[in-house]
């Protein structure tokens, strides 16, 4: 799957500030920071980016998927430490 595919496919389905995608083989990192976020849980947020894809971690042509979502100010956060 383009990596283009999976970040137009979150695009649509949320409103988000940033995106990142990449891919190492079948293995993939999702960066995704949103306001839709704030106040979910790991696992909402998790949920939350499945959807969209979720046809596609069905049929296998996504097999490893790692997510990383967070709002505004916890990306901020995170990019100060980093």
């Amino acid at each position: 799957m383009e990596l283009s595919e999976i970040q137009q496919r979150l695009e649509q389905a949320m409103a988000t500030t940033e995106i990142k995608v990449s891919a190492e083989g079948t293995h993939y990192k999702i960066v995704i920071v949103s306001d839709a976020f704030d106040g979910q849980s790991k696992v909402k947020r998790q949920q939350a980016v499945y959807a969209p894809l979720m046809d596609k971690i069905t049929d296998g042509t996504l097999h490893a998927l790692t997510i990383k979502a967070f709002t505004p100010a916890e990306w901020q956060r995170e990019k100060l430490f980093n």
